[in-house]
């Protein structure tokens, strides 16, 4: 049985109907001691067969030591939103709730190729000099 009901895979079906570009998710959990690995892959996996645009990857954090230093992972479940080019994009932990909107919000980003940044916002942050780390913590209440 999968997470996401048939009621709500209808409306994100039509969602994901958006999408302008392939979109690759790339997920690492590993098999044993991990809190919501096996939830958070079954719900990328239900995802993913909403979509013929959207696709998954796999992999065990453990094992697949070349993966997880190409994308700089460090923790898991971990979740990367890609197309052919990789932006940066990483999900910690299981994307329910509020996150499984802001999930589906970087899905067609990502897709359209376009950050939704308004042009001064573009400007500000071509302007940076040197890199710049980001992250956001939500915590469920």
């Amino acid at each position: 049985m999968g997470l996401i009901r048939d009621s709500d895979a209808a409306e994100i079906r039509q969602r994901l109907q958006e999408m302008v570009h392939p979109v690759k998710l790339v997920h690492f959990t590993q098999e044993l001691n991990l809190e919501y690995g096996r939830e958070a892959r079954q719900l990328l996996e239900d995802l993913a067969g909403l979509s013929d645009q959207l696709s998954l990857e796999v992999y065990n954090f453990l094992l697949d030591k070349d993966k997880v230093a190409e994308y700089g992972v460090d923790k898991v479940p971990a979740t990367v939103v890609r197309n052919a080019k990789d932006y940066g994009i990483r999900f910690y932990g299981l994307p329910a709730g509020y996150e499984f909107s802001t999930l589906l919000d970087a899905i067609l980003s990502v897709s359209k190729g376009d950050s939704g940044l308004e042009a001064q916002s573009k400007q500000k942050l071509a302007a940076l000099t040197q890199p710049l780390h980001l992250q956001v913590f939500v915590t469920p209440t």
